[in-house]
């Protein structure tokens, strides 16, 4: 555990932004983290917890610390006929996490597999892919307190979980840090193939009785054939989140866009998705001299290497704008903006 000055935080972001922060210090546990947050020099600094970096553009240097959360370890607690229960260090990759549950035969992630960040960031936007929520299978969460250091545990009630939120974005940002993270996973496995283009990925790999390893495949198989590896081509995964609008409305529209997609969420609410709103107002591959939209998936803004931040944020702003002018919905981004 060492404060540096003057850090670079390229290789941190998904995006590979080059911006730096004015301190940074990674931690290996609760007891580093503690002892970081009782040093008197960082006190009165601005804190950022960063895990994997993968749902954060950065628009400036960051004026405060970073601190990046590397506390590992995946173990089980206790199981029951119906579930076993499994903690899992906030600093673990989550796809890695999910290749546990694989290998271990436990149900209930695989439809998130392949989504990029960690263990500890997955909570606090309520990661979902595919007809799945991480609240679906979440349990309990542990953190430490920025301000005393004491560690709370928070349970899916205390969590408030909605669509990619949590009490975390809301009124408890930036005042805790997550440390681990106790799922609750199906020994009896009950498969959801119905979202997207999995039974469809399924039936083409020739496979009528999927397992979860199957569903996962099927998965990794469609993301990794629509979206851009962060390696190769900086992102940050898909940039806005799924507009929510009035069924009222949506009939209204579809009248206009007959082949507009939606998903019910309630008797009066569907969900549109964001891509196709995008794409139908002509972003989908836009390249702007070195960062643009992806050619195969138009929720995705790319950095082709060397944009800022801030030219990023512009064009995610142009086509909120956009949208809301075609369709008259309003777009959200799902990414941190900072």
């Amino acid at each position: 555990m060492k404060l540096q000055a003057d850090f670079s935080l390229k290789p941190y972001n998904t995006f590979g932004i080059d911006v730096k922060a004015k301190l940074y210090a990674r931690f290996d546990s609760v007891a580093e983290l503690q002892e970081l947050l009782q040093m008197p020099e960082l006190r009165q600094e601005e804190k950022l917890i960063l895990g994997g970096g993968s749902n954060v553009l950065f628009t400036k240097n960051f004026d405060g610390i970073v601190l990046q959360n590397c506390i590992k370890g995946i173990e089980v607690l206790r199981e029951d006929d119906a579930y076993t229960y499994v903690k899992a260090g906030s600093g673990e990759v989550w796809h890695e996490f999910v290749v546990y549950c694989l290998e271990h035969n436990l149900g209930g992630s695989e439809n998130l597999s392949l989504i990029p960040g960690t263990v500890g960031a997955a909570p606090l936007q309520n990661i979902g892919a595919y007809g799945v929520e991480l609240k679906d299978i979440f349990y309990e969460l542990e953190a430490v307190e920025l301000e005393t250091g004491q560690i709370h545990t928070f349970d899916n009630e205390a969590c408030r979980f909605g669509y990619r939120e949590s009490i975390f974005k809301n009124e408890l940002k930036g005042q805790f840090i997550v440390t681990g993270v106790t799922f609750r996973l199906h020994k009896n496995h009950k498969l959801n193939t119905s979202y997207g283009a999995i039974s469809t990925t399924l039936q083409e790999m020739n496979i009528q009785e999927p397992t979860i390893q199957d569903v996962s495949a099927a998965v990794c198989h469609i993301r990794r054939s629509k979206l851009p590896d962060p390696k190769q081509i900086g992102n940050a995964g898909s940039f806005f989140k799924n507009p929510e609008i009035p069924l009222a409305l949506y009939d209204v529209l579809k009248y206009q866009y007959p082949t507009m997609p939606a998903y019910p969420v309630s008797e009066t609410m569907v969900k549109v998705p964001a891509g196709w709103l995008i794409e139908q107002c002509g972003w989908k591959g836009k390249v702007i001299e070195n960062y643009g939209v992806h050619k195969n998936q138009a929720l995705v803004l790319v950095n082709y290497g060397g944009a800022s931040g801030d030219k990023v944020r512009a064009l995610a702003y142009d086509i909120i704008h956009s949208v809301e002018e075609k369709f008259g919905i309003s777009l959200h981004p799902e990414v941190n903006i900072l």
